[in-house]
Formats: structure tokens, C-alpha cells, sequence
């Protein structure tokens, strides 16, 4: 059994793992039976931040337009896109061939803000602490590895800001709420 289920409005947001992996097969598709999307991209596709931008935008068939092509606007765009493209359920982005990001230069960058659209997406207030009027929305990022062991990149993706924990052939990541969020306010739900 896994602490983590994409299918859930949980932590952790962004999970690594093999792609044969039973956990993703069946919660994808109990994801998929809600309601929900699954999106996929390809790691070959994800080579710097323009690129994983160009490609998640393309995935989830963002307007032309819709954001501005950098960290944060890929954050908003995430945060806010969930519910108008799924009716409220919820999203899960697959990223197959994972294996080709260990050692990327922009990895920590894009899983912290993987982990903050997830955070923020999962989370009852918005990012000024405000109530928000729609529901809670899943939204959790699921990256396959053909070859690479999971615990592999730890180390590139460690950092004060994250908790990353290995989980047998797993390796789970969400947003350290002690440093982003000290208030229990708003707090999502952690497994």
C-alpha cells in the first residue's frame, strides 16, 4: 500500500516511480472513471523551462495566450486551469520517459512548482489565504521511469522548501507547509 493516491485531493503533488507500477494504472483510471483527465507529456519534450511550458500547454490544450511562459504563470495557469477543464474533478499529468530529466538543470525548479500547482490546486484558500468559492480540485504530477530507480534524483530535488521521501520504489514530493504555509488554515490533506 502507498501513502499517496493520484485520485485524491492529498499529498504528496508530484510522485516518481516505475512505469510499471500497478498504483498509477489503478488510480489513473479511478481518476479517469470520476471524471477526471489524465494528460501525458514526454520528458524528451521538457528540455528547459520554455519547452515544459510549450508542452504542458499542448498537453492540456491551453488557449494561445492563456499565460505568460515562465514558473510562476505555469503555476497559475495549473492552479487555475483544473476546473474549467475537467468540471471540477480534478487532473493528473503523466510525464513518461522521466528517466531523461535526472540531472536536468531546471529538475528542482520544475518540481517545486509542480508541488506548488498541486499545493495550490489541493488547498480550500487561495494563495492571499482567502476561502476560495470552488471546491478543492485534485491535480497531481506523476513522473515514469523506464530504467532509473526513483530515489535517483533525490538529491537534485532536495531542498529546504520540499519534503521528499522515498517510499520503497517511490519517490513522493510536496511543499514543506511549515515553511509555505505556518497557519493550519487552508492546509490540504496529508497522507
Amino acid at each position: 500500500m502507498t501513502s499517496f493516491d493520484v485520485a485524491k485531493p492529498e499529498t504528496p503533488w508530484v510522485i516518481f516511480g516505475p512505469r510499471d507500477a500497478v498504483e498509477f494504472t489503478e488510480q489513473t483510471a479511478a481518476l479517469r472513471a470520476a471524471g477526471g483527465r489524465v494528460y501525458e507529456v514526454h520528458a524528451r519534450d521538457l528540455t528547459d523551462g520554455a519547452s515544459v511550458c510549450a508542452a504542458f500547454a499542448r498537453a492540456a490544450q491551453v488557449p494561445p495566450g492563456y499565460f505568460g511562459w515562465n514558473w510562476d504563470a505555469l503555476t497559475d495557469c495549473l492552479d487555475d486551469l483544473h476546473d474549467a477543464v475537467t468540471g471540477g474533478v480534478g487532473i493528473a499529468v503523466v510525464i513518461n520517459g522521466a528517466d531523461a530529466l535526472l540531472g536536468a538543470d531546471h529538475l528542482k525548479t520544475f518540481v517545486a512548482t509542480l508541488c506548488l500547482a498541486g499545493d495550490r490546486a489541493n488547498s480550500e484558500v487561495d494563495p492571499d489565504g482567502n476561502v476560495r468559492d470552488e471546491p478543492v480540485v485534485i491535480e497531481h504530477f506523476v513522473f515514469l521511469l523506464d530504467e532509473v530507480r526513483a530515489e535517483e534524483f533525490a538529491a537534485g530535488i532536495e531542498d529546504s522548501d520540499l519534503v521528499v521521501r522515498v517510499e520503497g520504489e517511490f519517490l513522493t514530493v510536496a511543499l514543506d507547509l511549515d515553511v509555505w504555509r505556518p497557519k493550519e488554515v487552508g492546509r490540504p490533506k496529508v497522507s
